[in-house]
């Protein structure tokens, strides 16, 4: 395994546990998936420059473009968990209460 393949793996498992053990607020969660995203950005960078492809040149930026509508879907439900509960705190959200 090259070092760069080690980096952007190792990346992404920490980006895993970060949002599998560290879920207490909805910021940090989200955080951790922007991490995931930009790994898999770079792994499928290095991917498609490995290759030489020109085909595989623009799934880096559609990737991209996701990532950064997921993050903006994100942070307007952290912005509206914030309002209406006061608080982003994963446990203080729950789905069963009106």
């Amino acid at each position: 395994m090259t070092p760069t393949h080690f980096a952007f793996s190792t990346t992404f498992a920490l980006g895993l546990a970060g949002l599998t053990f560290h879920r207490t607020h909805l910021l940090s969660a989200l955080l951790c998936l922007e991490g995931m995203m930009l790994s898999l950005f770079i792994a499928l960078s290095l991917w498609s420059l490995q290759l030489n492809a020109t085909s595989l040149s623009t799934s880096p930026m559609i990737l991209l473009a996701f990532s950064a509508c997921e993050a903006s879907a994100g942070l307007a439900l952290l912005v509206a968990t914030a309002r209406t509960h006061g608080t982003d705190r994963l446990q203080t959200l729950n789905l069963l209460q009106c």
